[in-house]
């Protein structure tokens, strides 16, 4: 979303609040007044005649729209170059416009919202909007900004309060306007039981993060890059750079560091009665810094490398980018769900085939059976019939038999009548056949009834093979999922691990040092000790030297000018005696410091030896 739409998002608020009657349409007398403050607002130059040329073809009626767009992106949106004016000034004289109009709540309600709150839930329901008008919020961003609201309270989100409201048809498909938004903060369900100051500032906290870009502010110690001391600034993070003030206030800006990919993020180890510090580098200078805690020194790094990361990406705001994943996510999940509801759709109507095809083999049979039923009637009359005709024929006979000797004369007729009755046995028979080849008709029909039924069988197994297929892939798709999860454990685990030997080699890298320094110090007490030996000896010798020949009856003390006043005895050093010096080895230094005694002792020995026996060792 680049500076044009979010300039566009604000004065389409202030663009409706001066159509009064909801036409579509302002005057353009009121077009002038918003095109001036507008123009003041963003810091350009403002032409009085541009809008009158503009629309000098309709100098009296009122302006859409979408007559205003041309004026707007030519005379005054193409002219805007960002960061010349404060974009909250747009946004405030947008507010002024709209609110008057649109936000009048009941000021008698405990719970209501301050102006200034109200005017920042504005603003960020604008920012979370969809990129369409009228200007909606869908229900996913509606909840994230309710999150972040209660999170920021410190109170846990009770989206059950929420269920009437996202439940609603209109809101699922197409969102809620920002006035049903600050119905809702105003009636108090969000902010039960939290004072006023606390929602304030939890709202004002959640406007700075997302509408400011500010990642991360509070307060760290900062190592000075003159005087070297250390001093307690407030510092604010965005995605450029990074400034720091004398007080939360944010009056008194003491230093700017800007941010690029050339930037670094370093943790320091303790020191200087410094802990949990950490250091900026960049091309020019390192920013040594100090938090309270771990915890704080590491939210701080991490804000501070996605920073960088955003700079390098060419990214100028976190949560736009983050809007934008969202939205990404949402419509997968719309093509998802609709994927789902096509298969649901193409299952059904598999299901609704299949029980077609059923009821159609449920059809068939019935017919089977209703025809079955007609030839066991057709079989049973013919067979009556045929039992009938045998009766009738036997009777025949046998009346034929007792007329036989009775009635030779009617013998002729008789014959006559016989044949006709073959003739229609005759026809009987041809009947008979023909019934045959009407139930050898029904045989085969039944025969082709089974072949669709074998058929109508293949189609429903190779539906069950589909269907299993189907729950096949959906659990390989959790296994996978359950896989990815598992494996962004151990991943979580293993850095875990590595950040607690990072820890324990830094502890152990300090006992080393704090061990060298020690050593250091016992090395230069021992250096100490043995230049104040060599002096101690250095004296003793001289005073020796001054006793070695004694002073005999009559005589006197030699002059300084005497034969013996250049005779010294020159100070006693071994050129074998060497000091090497050890870290964390004070047995060293004690033996060197033994020998240089023994030998200072040894040599004195000699020269009273010498000295007794009236000579003298001159080296």
């Amino acid at each position: 979303m680049d500076l044009r739409s979010e300039l566009l998002k604000s004065i389409w608020y202030g663009f409706t609040a001066l159509d009064l009657e909801k036409s579509g349409k302002v005057s353009k007398s009121q077009l002038k007044v918003l095109s001036h403050n507008l123009c003041t607002v963003l810091a350009i130059p403002h032409d009085p005649v541009a809008l009158e040329e503009h629309f000098r073809d309709d100098d009296d009626g009122p302006v859409s729209s979408q007559g205003y767009m041309p004026y707007l992106n030519k005379y005054i949106l193409d002219k805007v170059v960002d960061g010349s004016f404060e974009k909250e000034h747009v946004d405030e004289l947008c507010w002024t416009l709209t609110a008057k109009k649109n936000y009048q709540p009941d000021r008698t309600s405990f719970s209501i919202l301050p102006e200034k709150d109200a005017f920042r839930l504005w603003c960020l329901f604008n920012f979370l909007s969809e990129d369409k008008y009228p200007l909606v919020m869908v229900a996913d961003e509606v909840e994230y900004l309710l999150k972040k609201t209660c999170a920021a309270m410190s109170i846990e989100f009770n989206c059950v309060d929420l269920e009437d409201l996202f439940s609603q048809d209109t809101v699922q498909h197409s969102g809620i306007t920002v006035w049903v938004f600050l119905e809702l903060m105003n009636s108090g369900k969000i902010t039960r039981g939290v004072d006023k100051a606390s929602i304030s500032m939890a709202i004002e906290e959640v406007y700075r993060e997302i509408v400011g870009d500010v990642l991360k502010e509070g307060y760290l110690w900062k190592k000075g890059q003159l005087r070297r001391n250390w001093k307690e600034r407030w510092f604010t993070l965005r995605p450029s750079h990074l400034c720091y003030y004398t007080g939360e206030d944010r009056k008194d800006c003491q230093g700017n560091i800007a941010l690029d990919g050339n930037c670094c993020v370093e943790v320091l180890p303790d020191r200087d009665g410094k802990r949990c510090m950490f250091c900026l580098k960049t091309i020019s200078k390192t920013y040594e810094m100090s938090a309270s805690d771990t915890k704080q020194r590491q939210e701080w790094t991490t804000a501070i490398q996605t920073a960088i990361r955003l700079h390098v990406e060419g990214k100028k705001s976190l949560h736009k980018d983050l809007k934008l994943k969202r939205r990404e996510q949402r419509e997968q999940r719309e093509k998802r769900r609709q994927g789902k509801e096509e298969e649901l759709q193409r299952l059904r109507a598999l299901q609704e085939e299949r029980e077609r095809k059923l009821a159609e083999l449920e059809l068939l049979k019935e017919a089977q059976k209703q025809a079955q039923a007609l030839l066991e009637q057709d079989e049973e009359r013919r067979r009556q019939q045929h039992e009938q005709l045998q009766r009738a024929l036997e009777v025949q006979l046998k009346e034929a038999e007792e007329a036989r000797v009775s009635m030779q004369a009617e013998m002729a007729l008789k014959e006559e009548e016989a044949e006709r009755q073959r003739k229609r046995i005759l026809e009987l028979e041809e009947m008979q056949k023909r019934l045959e080849e009407a139930l050898q008709q029904e045989i085969k029909a039944r025969l082709d009834e089974e072949g669709f039924r074998y058929a109508q069988a293949g189609l429903l197994a190779e539906e069950e093979e589909k269907m299993k297929a189907l729950m096949a892939l959906q659990e390989e798709q959790e296994e996978y999922i359950q896989e990815t999860q598992r494996e962004k454990q151990e991943l979580k685990q293993e850095m875990e691990a590595k950040s607690c030997a990072l820890e324990e080699a830094q502890r152990q890298l300090e006992e080393v040092r704090a061990n060298r320094h020690r050593v250091d110090q016992d090395v230069v007490a021992a250096q100490r000790k043995l230049r104040q030996a060599s002096t101690n000896v250095k004296h003793w010798n001289v005073q020796m030297n001054r006793l070695m020949r004694p002073i005999g009856p009559g005589e006197k003390r030699p002059s300084l000018g005497g034969s013996f006043s250049s005779f010294q005895i020159p100070a006693q050093r071994d050129p074998g005696l060497r000091l090497r010096r050890r870290s964390g080895s004070e047995e060293t230094d004690e033996e060197g410091k033994e020998n240089v005694e023994t030998r200072s002792s040894c040599d004195l020995e000699k020269r009273h030896s010498h000295a007794s026996n009236g000579d003298m060792d001159i080296p």
